[in-house]
């Protein structure tokens, strides 16, 4: 049986395709052994270094929770500040006017060159020339300015190029029935081209999440990697231990962002399967009677 993709397997490419399975599973179970024993034989596995994550609170309170209070601050600040600027980069980059279009262009060229934590440091200077932000403040401010020049301008990109996918006769036809331009793009373009632009916001999204780390590894930013940091040098230097649980901690935060996103976008899409027609209660009625319509229809011809 074929596809209009695809030939379907035959017995030979079949018994090729268990072989390689097989193999792959074979060479995945080697390395992990290899890991595993690696590990051990450096007494990274020893309970002593896993212990305080499991029995006690310590760890916790004092090291883990501060600094993924501190990630989640800067990457939630980030996100809100981020998303709408790019939204309007994005759609004033497709402006019909050259003063609208090629500012808002250079502006997220120039930051979508520089490198994030470049950004940072600049920002971190700034802040202690120009202002009045305390010292303890100072590195948040950094963190989510870099952040936010950043990922804004390449959200910005993302937006753009969701709307520029969309069939030029949405736009033409909106124009034809009498909508301005703002109306075209608030009512007919954005509305489309969210669910195409999803999963690419979220994947941006998600780097936020992971760049608050520059700060930690910079600007003294006290956030979840530099916590475990900390805490592998007072439990003993047991990093393998601390930095497992901060990509494990990583991991859930990360995947709960795309679980939802994925939903959201579930959601969207059955949402623009329905026609969205409304029938008035005499219309209702006009089709639950057997046959009048029908006849209605034959008066009219």
């Amino acid at each position: 049986m074929s596809s209009v993709l695809y030939d379907a397997q035959g017995p030979r490419a079949k018994r090729r395709n268990v072989v390689f399975t097989v193999v792959f599973l074979a060479v995945l179970a080697a390395a992990l052994w290899w890991v595993y024993k690696t590990l051990d034989d450096k007494g990274q596995l020893e309970w002593v270094l896993w212990k305080p994550f499991f029995t006690g609170t310590e760890a916790w309170s004092v090291y883990i929770w501060p600094g993924l209070k501190n990630t989640l601050i800067a990457a939630a600040l980030s996100m809100i500040i981020a998303l709408p600027l790019g939204a309007f980069f994005g759609i004033a980059r497709l402006s019909d006017h050259a003063w609208v279009r090629v500012p808002a262009g250079a502006v997220v060229e120039f930051f979508r060159s520089i490198p994030v934590l470049i950004l940072m440091i600049f920002a971190n200077a700034a802040y202690s020339e120009y202002t009045n932000v305390s010292s303890d403040d100072r590195p948040l401010y950094a963190v989510v300015t870099g952040l936010v020049l950043y990922n804004s301008s390449v959200l910005a990109e993302i937006v753009r190029a969701g709307i520029l996918s969309l069939p030029r006769g949405q736009a033409e036809a909106a124009s034809a029935i009498g909508l301005r331009k703002n109306q075209v793009m608030r009512f007919i373009l954005l509305p489309q081209a969210v669910t195409a632009m999803l999963p690419a916001i979220v994947s941006q999204l998600v780097v936020i999440v992971k760049d608050t780390a520059l700060g930690g590894a910079v600007l003294t930013f006290a956030e979840l990697l530099a916590a475990a940091n900390t805490m592998s040098a007072y439990y003993g230097a047991n990093t393998i231990a601390s930095f497992t649980v901060v990509a494990v901690i990583f991991i859930v935060i990360n995947f709960t962002l795309t679980s939802f996103a994925g939903w959201l976008e579930n959601r969207l899409r059955r949402g623009k399967k329905s026609t969205g027609a409304v029938l008035g209660a005499d219309a209702v009625e006009e089709l639950n009677t057997p046959g009048e319509h029908v006849e209605g229809a034959r008066k009219d011809h």
